[in-house]
């Protein structure tokens, strides 16, 4: 007589407990990064991610920024060295696991079916679905509100602009609730007065005790709003640390082959980050 199968429930995924400021989240470690056969995109990358700062990452167009954010997200798995998340190798995370310490806004958000905004804002609660479904319709209204989408959240993704995605992208990552923020170029297809509501986001969340890290082209931005910036430079760090730091005139001019003033702004202090134009 045959013996039947014996069927093991799946162990339900525990979400992480609370960080302590300064609790490195994330980090990459003599990381290298090979795509498209040989080419070889990042190289022997050192970067921490904390819980309570929002971390910049900065650079040029092909420094390496949007791959080191998907290594950091344990999207994409490194030639050589070693990624942690929440102090554990990445590749030992299920999936399920890894939704609920991170969440991750990709540079574009593409949707094939007829989706409502709302309909793709509570998808970020998916993760929680086992754990904690009680919390979803709240978490959802709180996510459409911090970016401005309620008044569209029955609307098709399809039918709306580059900006209102853009937002409504966003407001999925922040209703997943994970500790750890993960935004490739979050402020790309933005107005300034959104652009200005993200980041602000960004530092509300480091605030509340999140890691943040995000990948921007404005340099204005980063030193207004990053605790640390790292500049990347042909899969290099040629930099880190925080912006008033890190952000020279020789460093920058070097990095992006352009010269850069570097001013305090007359009220604040705040860095300017301002392009050499010859009249």
């Amino acid at each position: 007589m045959r013996s039947l199968p014996v069927l093991r429930a799946r162990r339900r995924p525990l979400p992480p407990p609370a960080a302590a400021p300064g609790d490195v989240l994330a980090e990459t470690q003599g990381v290298s990064v090979r795509l498209g056969g040989n080419r070889q995109v990042l190289t022997n990358v050192d970067v921490q991610v904390r819980a309570g700062e929002v971390l910049a990452l900065v650079g040029p167009n092909g420094a390496g920024k949007s791959t080191l954010l998907s290594v950091l997200a344990a999207d994409l798995p490194p030639a050589a060295g070693t990624v942690r998340v929440h102090g554990r190798d990445a590749a030992e995370w299920s999936a399920p696991e890894l939704a609920l310490r991170r969440a991750v806004l990709p540079q574009s958000a593409t949707l094939s079916f007829p989706f409502t905004v709302a309909d793709v804002v509570r998808m970020g609660r998916a993760p929680w679905t086992a754990v904690r479904p009680e919390e979803d319709e709240a978490a959802v209204a709180e996510a459409m509100a911090a970016t401005e989408v309620t008044a569209f959240a029955a609307r098709p993704f399809s039918a709306l602009s580059g900006g209102e995605r853009a937002r409504a992208a966003l407001a999925r990552v922040l209703a997943q609730h994970a500790p750890l923020l993960m935004l490739d170029e979050p402020t790309a297809a933005l107005d300034l007065r959104h652009q200005e509501l993200v980041l602000r986001l960004c530092r509300e969340r480091a605030r509340a005790g999140d890691a943040v890290v995000v990948v921007l082209h404005d340099l204005g931005l980063a030193a207004a709003y990053a605790h640390r910036v790292a500049v990347l430079r042909s899969g290099r760090v040629e930099a880190e640390g925080p912006p008033e730091d890190v952000f020279t005139e020789s460093l920058l001019t070097r990095v992006y082959d352009q010269p850069v003033e570097v001013l305090p702004h007359p009220r604040g202090g705040t860095l300017l980050v301002l392009p050499v134009r010859q009249r």
